[in-house]
């Protein structure tokens, strides 16, 4: 695999983005992998990877770099509520939007498109966890002549009332979409699920939303105690399927 980790310049500065594609295949397809709260760490460098291998040229930047550097790695310890690194990580994560982070999805394009012997020009997946998949689905609408697969695993509130909500936008998603949602999760309770599902085939919406059963929010990390083999091995059969068709 060729590996890097370089700053990608912003409204707001300095991004910092790990990226990875397999060794053989340029051009790749690009997709933007989206971090969950707990921030940038080696198991999502590792699911980067993971990704890569199958022929993409993957970004994983540092969402909360407008807040510093040593928000890059906050170590294991921001697992652990009310720790140190988790009351830092929190007191930066309450503060994220929506419309910032779609900024940082611009600037990532503008990098993509000034290195087209890396990545292959033109259509864009974007996945996110967690605090990320409003961010993915969001930009799917934001941006629906570039973006051609969005996803969201065990996304966090996908119908709330911030700017930008996902359920606001369905109908301006013009790509595909798949929304995995875990049965036990308190971010993301059943009805809420239910109340989506109802907008997302009101919206006529490209796409699926699936409810895995039995696992709890976070399922598919491998170093969480949640962690579910199965229900992980299919989202990413999942999320590799969804981007084989559209990219």
């Amino acid at each position: 695999m060729i590996e890097e980790t370089l700053n990608i310049a912003t409204q707001n500065g300095a991004m910092e983005t790990f990226i990875v594609r397999p060794e053989r295949g340029d051009p790749c397809p690009p997709v933007l992998f989206l971090m969950d709260a707990p921030g940038i760490r080696e198991e999502l460098h590792d699911m980067a990877r993971r990704l890569a291998t199958s022929g993409y040229c993957v970004l994983l930047p540092n969402l909360y770099y407008r807040n510093g550097r040593d928000t890059i790695h906050y170590g294991p310890d921001v697992l652990v509520k009310e720790s140190k690194a988790w009351t830092r990580m929190r007191a930066i994560r309450e503060k994220m939007t929506i419309p910032p982070v779609m900024e940082d999805i611009a600037a990532m394009f503008a990098y993509l498109d000034d290195h087209p012997a890396m990545a292959r020009p033109g259509n864009v997946g974007v996945h996110g966890y967690c605090m990320s998949g409003p961010y993915a689905l969001a930009a799917a609408a934001r941006y629906p002549e570039r973006i051609a697969a969005a996803a969201s695993f065990y996304g966090t509130w996908l119908v709330n009332d911030v700017e930008e909500s996902p359920h606001l936008n369905l109908a301006k998603i013009a790509g595909e979409a798949y929304i995995a949602c875990a049965e036990i999760d308190d971010l993301a309770p059943l009805p809420m699920v239910a109340e989506l599902q109802e907008l997302f085939d009101a919206a006529g919406t490209k796409g699926e939303i699936e409810i895995y059963l039995g696992v709890h929010h976070g399922f598919g990390f491998p170093e969480r105690s949640i962690y579910h083999k199965p229900a992980a091995e299919r989202h990413w059969e999942r999320l590799i399927a969804l981007y084989q068709r559209n990219l």
